[in-house]
């Protein structure tokens, strides 16, 4: 036996010293440990309480900022009665009011838009038109066989789109004519509007809407959204949009749909929102609540 132990003795020991010198088997300096760095995510947007009003208003359904203050309509009473009541506030930026009536005599209005120092109102049949400098009313346009006139946008050239929620139809107003400009099967109770470079984005029963203004193309830009209401445009392809009910998401084309606020808990709904990107704030009219609550949107 003692014969054969020599030759296996100098295998094993060959053996070893080849490993010790394999550089494969060796750390060499500089060497990057094997274990993954783990890369920080990105924080998710939120939102944050900034102010709001005092309870006031009067079933506040929409919003809109001006250099001057921010206006709030006002439904005061059933948002399909003809009683006159209906108004328009002037709220400070700070939530701070400044006038609780400063124009009456709407019925139940609704979505707003400006356009050449005239702020129109979607008001369930007709479209007023406000001289913001004289404080008062200047017309009243009737949307011909409409059911709820709803939302408002205003693109570049001063054509103002309103939304019909329970006729499914887009009205138009150019020319001093409101007419109705748009029809589809995708239009599923349409209501929140947003005017963005020629086309008009459509909130809907379950998606944003994208609609080329030209030839009224029509396209799912984002589904699976959820009943809209307000709808705003953050500038870099996503959207914030609320449902009434008390829920706020933003979402993209290419992200998922994600939730920014919910105060259905405290039963504190989000109807017509409004987005400042210069100052990242959200308006939030409260309707039943009867306040406006300023949010800070992280991103």
């Amino acid at each position: 036996m003692r014969k054969y132990l020599a030759p296996i003795i100098l295998v094993l020991a060959f053996t070893l010293i080849n490993c010790h010198n394999n550089p494969a088997n060796k750390k060499t300096e500089g060497t990057i440990n094997s274990k993954k760095e783990t890369i920080p995510s990105e924080p998710d947007p939120k939102l944050t309480l900034a102010w709001e009003t005092s309870s006031i208003l009067k079933i506040p359904e929409s919003v809109l900022h001006t250099n001057d203050g921010i206006f709030v309509s006002n439904i005061d009473g059933s948002p399909t009665e003809m009683n006159g009541q209906g108004f328009i506030s002037l709220i400070g930026h700070d939530g701070k009011m400044k006038v609780l009536k400063w124009v009456k005599g709407l019925n139940a209005p609704k979505g707003m838009g400006i356009y050449k120092d005239k702020l129109y109102v979607a008001d369930i049949h007709e479209l007023v038109v406000i001289d913001i400098q004289g404080e008062t009313i200047l017309d009243r346009f009737t949307a011909k066989n409409s059911l709820f006139l709803n939302d408002i946008a205003i693109d570049q050239d001063g054509r103002v789109y309103v939304s019909d929620m329970k006729k499914n139809v887009i009205y138009c107003f150019a020319d001093g004519k409101l007419e109705e400009w748009l029809k589809s099967d995708l239009l599923v109770s349409p209501n929140g509007l947003f005017s963005d470079q020629g086309n008009l984005m459509i909130g809907t029963k379950n998606n944003i809407l994208k609609v080329n203004t030209k030839d009224k193309s029509v396209q799912i830009y984002i589904d699976n959204t959820g009943s809209i209401d307000g709808l705003e445009a953050i500038g870099d392809g996503r959207y914030i949009f609320s449902d009434w009910i008390g829920h706020i998401h933003i979402a993209g084309p290419d992200t998922k749909v994600f939730l920014l606020l919910d105060s259905t808990k405290e039963k504190i709904n989000a109807a017509d929102i409004q987005y400042i990107p210069s100052k990242k704030l959200v308006l939030v009219p409260t309707f039943l609540d009867n306040r406006v609550m300023a949010y800070h949107l992280d991103l």
